[in-house]
């Protein structure tokens, strides 16, 4: 079912939101055009992805340094060797809405 997660506005191009949706943590990232939806817990040991350094389609976790594609949710670099899970993102009247379980 669809949740709004608020203004695409509030998403710093080239950066992330922290939010929350149904009791559970999810980070916000923007490039370009398109907003991408992640939990927002690193699969490693747990970090804020909503806080790591984005670099194109790829954010770091700040924790430990792992690597995961915005768009996808998949590993790209180690310690991590599961992917997190991503959301399907539509963006409607400069609104987040994202398709969640």
């Amino acid at each position: 079912m669809p949740v709004d997660m608020g203004p695409q506005a509030d998403v710093p191009e080239g950066g992330a939101k922290c939010t929350t949706a149904n009791g559970k943590p999810f980070a916000l990232f923007r490039v370009g055009t398109g907003v991408y939806c992640l939990d927002n817990i690193c699969t490693h040991a747990g970090g804020p992805l909503c806080q790591g350094k984005l670099d194109g389609f790829t954010v770091t976790c700040p924790w430990h340094g792992s690597r995961f594609d915005i768009r996808t949710g998949q590993v790209v670099g180690p310690p991590a060797r599961k992917a997190v899970r991503s959301y399907p993102v539509v963006l409607q009247g400069g609104r987040i809405w994202v398709d969640l379980p």
